[in-house]
């Protein structure tokens, strides 16, 4: 299964992916999201763990507005899995 960053308010999203079977790391500051397939964020704060700008290349989903199944469908078709 692939390791997603999630933020910290999304409490449902993770428990949702991890009973996917997903690996979950928190996302608090830049070096957490360091080898993620995925992070999820609230998109509530716009530069989330205080990041200006970021190496990270994996997909960025934004959960604002989607439920925890619809964040999953998207990771999962974002991951391939």
């Amino acid at each position: 299964m692939a390791k997603i960053g999630i933020e910290g308010t999304l409490a449902d999203v993770k428990g949702a992916l991890q009973e996917k079977g997903h690996e979950i790391v928190d996302l608090r500051q830049e070096e957490d999201s360091n080898g993620c397939d995925c992070c999820v964020i609230s998109g509530q704060d716009k530069d989330v763990m205080g990041m200006q700008t970021t190496s990270f290349s994996g997909s960025v989903i934004n959960a604002d507005g989607l439920t925890a199944n619809e964040v999953c469908k998207q990771v999962e078709e974002r991951v391939g899995s």
